[in-house]
Parts: structure tokens; sequence; C-alpha cells
């Protein structure tokens, strides 16, 4: 019984200390999930766009300048007006204005003759009949003064092209052809993949339609449109009529926060997102490591609790069921063993013996030489008294001079030789008390268990034959039928 409390014990000290870490930790970690996803929010993604808005305009809008530049050259408009007599100051100017600047090609459409000008010489005429001249003739009648498309250039192998198709206009302001550099896709892919690495999010840009335009090489963006993409479908229209917002979705069992900027210059759509899990995944590190730093110390504690409250409890225990003054067992632990011999010697069906104890004229000796030489011959018997016995005999001491003796296996007829045993090694004993010898002898009284009887019959018929041996003259054995 008094184990299992122990057990009961420690398990509520376990439960207690392992929920107190564990809730301590999971509201640490929800805590810092929040403040981590609303620095994301509202720090972290809008300010990577500032940023990569930033790389951008030194990037992708500075093609943009030079074919401003271009447009507004007074060589190119001059030559254009003086009838576009030599070929080759064009293609130096084209080539020249390519090699400056690093651009992928350069080019120049005369409205006039519809000559194709880039680099290495003329290069076709075009013609509104010819499906892959079209854009040049949205060009001329578009309102804007440019516009960046995605084509294929047919002066490089067809690769694929990002061009800026600049308007120009003469002196008085008439429309004379269409300017501009190109560059490849792969080498903005690339500048979008370093900006990938260098911030460590997903970076990709839509027009006006959510039509997906370039991203790195990140093979998590996929599909043709963000109508068409899992999560950002569900809130591609919210994103297309915000010029700039923050959002969330879902997407192949992550969750991402995404930042949306439109970028004027481009008439794109920047989209930097990042992935939650990504993002929280230091703080659910650290929420294992104080999960298992809070089981470590919790089983330390119960180890140190355990050592502490086992060596207290055992002391107190023990004093709680030993005698103090003699060190035998007390009557409180006769209470507890009791029952428990008496159930062990029903099964078996062994004899079991009582016998009472009572030091004879002991009054006599406290009121003579006073109650500490009484307690010293109290110790002295109980020693005496013990000397007798077996290791699995029980003895006690059951309360003033008067002592109980618990004898397992052994019928009434050894009982009494035992107890004359007893006797007579008590008065054979020489007792002393500082120089002083005394002499002392005990009564004692037997009552063998009966079938069925309880502990407080049985001792009650071992008193009767302890009055019985005390009325006979004292230093004397009784026992009862």
């Amino acid at each position: 019984m008094q184990i299992m409390l122990n057990d009961k014990r420690k398990l509520i000290i376990t439960l207690l200390l392992g929920a107190g870490f564990a809730v301590t930790s999971l509201v640490n970690y929800y805590v810092s999930k929040a403040a981590i996803r609303d620095s994301i929010v509202a720090s972290e993604l809008p300010l990577t766009s500032d940023n990569i808005y930033s790389e951008i305009q030194k990037d992708l809008i500075r093609p943009v300048l030079i074919s401003s530049m271009m447009a507004s050259d007074t060589f190119l408009r001059d030559w254009v007006i003086a009838g576009e007599r030599d070929v080759v100051k064009m293609t130096r100017y084209l080539r020249e204005v390519k090699s400056r600047y690093g651009a992928f090609t350069s080019f120049f459409i005369s409205d006039k003759t519809r000559v194709y000008y880039q680099t290495e010489g003329v290069l076709k005429k075009i013609r509104e009949t010819e499906p892959r001249d079209a854009w040049y003739f949205r060009v001329r009648n578009m309102k804007a003064p440019y516009e960046i498309n995605v084509d294929p250039d047919l002066a490089n192998k067809d690769a694929l092209t990002i061009f800026i198709n600049y308007r120009v206009f003469d002196y008085d302001n008439r429309y004379i052809g269409a300017t501009g550099i190109g560059l490849t896709v792969d080498a903005v892919r690339k500048l979008i993949t370093n900006y990938q690495d260098r911030y460590q999010r997903n970076i990709y840009f839509i027009d006006e339609q959510g039509k997906l335009l370039m991203f790195g090489n990140d093979k998590s963006v996929t599909g043709t449109s963000i109508h068409d993409m899992e999560g950002l479908r569900d809130i591609a229209k919210a994103v297309l009529q915000k010029e700039n917002g923050n959002f969330q979705y879902r997407s192949g069992g992550y969750d991402y926060l995404l930042n949306v900027r439109f970028i004027p210059e481009l008439k794109w759509y920047l989209l930097v997102e990042r992935a939650e899990n990504e993002a929280l995944g230091d703080i659910r590190r650290t929420l294992y490591l104080n999960l298992f730093v809070s089981i470590l110390i919790t089983a330390i504690v119960l180890l140190a609790i355990s050592l502490t409250i086992g060596r207290y409890q055992g002391r107190l225990e023990k004093m709680a069921t030993t005698d103090k003054l003699t060190g035998l067992a007390n009557r409180q632990a006769f209470d507890l063993l009791m029952p428990q011999i008496i159930l062990e010697q029903q099964r078996g069906h062994e004899p079991l013996l009582a016998i009472l104890i009572d030091i004879d004229y002991f009054k006599r000796i406290n009121d003579r030489l006073g109650h500490l030489a009484g307690d010293s011959v109290i110790r002295q018997v109980a020693e005496a008294i013990k000397s007798t016995l077996r290791k699995s005999d029980i003895v006690c001491r059951w309360g003033g001079e008067e002592f109980l003796v618990v004898v397992k296996g052994t019928d009434a007829t050894h009982g009494l030789l035992l107890a004359e045993k007893i006797r007579g090694a008590v008065e054979s004993s020489v007792f002393r008390y500082n120089d002083e010898i005394i002499a002392a002898t005990i009564s004692l009284g037997i009552a063998a268990h009966r079938e069925n009887e309880t502990s407080d019959q049985l001792i009650a018929r071992a008193d009767t034959a302890l009055y019985a041996a005390k009325d006979a003259g004292r230093n004397l054995v009784r026992s009862t039928s």
C-alpha cells in the first residue's frame, strides 16, 4: 500500500513538472511563432521586396532607361531624317550601345523604310503580313512611350529575349520608328535566381492578368498563371486588385506568406514569398530542444525528489514504527504487521503464538532510582528478550514496561519452553545503572491463535494469562487454553 502511494506521488509530481514544462515550452513556441510570422509579414517580406525592387531598378529598369536614351538620341534621329544613307554608321552605333551597356542585342526599325537594323547590319524588312512582325505595328499604334515583351530574337537563333521597345519621334513629334535593346530570359532568370539565393525567398513576376512571366530555378513555381497555381488561384483576384499587399495561402501541404508589389515601370507584379514552415524551423528546433531539456530536468528533479523524499520518508516511517527508547517495533508497527501475519498463518495453517511480557515491580525501580534508571532497565530487558528469539520472531514494546512477542510456526508446548527461556534470560541478567546493580524479573502470558480469531482477541487472551502469572506470584509463565 505504501509503495503504491509512493508511486502515485511520483506520478503526480512527474505529471505536474512535465505539464508545466510542456505548457511553458508550447506557449513560448506559439508566441514566438506569432511574433516571427508578424515580423515576416510586416517587415521581412516587404523589406526584401524593397531590396529586390532596388535591384530591379539597376538590373531590369536600366535597359528601359537605355532604350529611352536611344529614342531621344540626336544621332539616331538625325540619321533617319537624313535618309538612312550610311548603314555602317547605324550598325556601329547599335554595336556600341550593346557593348557599352552589356545588352544581349540592340536594334532600330525605321517606320519609313521598314528596315530592321541590328548590330550586324540590316536584318530584314518587316511586313504587316508577317506574324513575327506584329509586335512592331503594335508598338507603332500604342499610346505608351514603350513596352516590355518577351519574344524570340530572330537575330540570335530565336533565343527567348526580353525586349524593351521604345517609340522614336523626330523633332516635330512625328513617329519615325522603334528602337531598344534586349535581354535574354535566361539572363534575367539568373538574376531572379540570384535574388532568391541571396534573400532565401521565392521570387517571380506576373503581368496584370496574372500570367507568370519569369521566375528563377525554383521548381515549386509551376503553371502559366497564378489562376492555375495551387493555393494562389484562391487569392489571385485579390492579388491583382491591389498594387501592394500581404497574403497567405497553402500549397503542397505548406503555408506560404506572400508579399505583392506592383512595378509601374515594368507594369509587372513582383511576388516575394516564403514558406512559413521554413521560417519556423529554428523555433521548432528550439521547441524540441526545450522539450528534451524539460524531460531531462523533470527526470533529474524526480530522481532528486525520489531520493530525498525516499530518505526522509524512510526515516519518518522508521520513527513512526520504532520505539525510540528500545529500538524495538512499537504498537503502530504491530497494528500494521499483525493482520498480514494472521492472514499468512490462516493460509498455511501454521501455529501462531502471542507472548505478553511485563517487568515485575517496575514502579519500585522508578520510585527508588528514578525514571532514567527505569528507562535503562527497560532497554536492557529488551536486549535480553531479543537475545533469546529468532530473526523471524517479532518483538515490540507494547507500552510502558510491557513487551509483546509474536512467534510464528511454534505450537503451545514449544511456546511454553520459549517463554520460560525468555524469563530465565531476564532473571539471570545483571542490569546496571551508573554504579547501581538492579535485579529485575518478568511475568509472561501466552496465547495460541485460534481459527478466525482477531489480533485483538489473541492479545486479550495473552493479557489474561499475564495477569494469571502476576496473581500467582510473578516471575512466572502462564498460558490460556
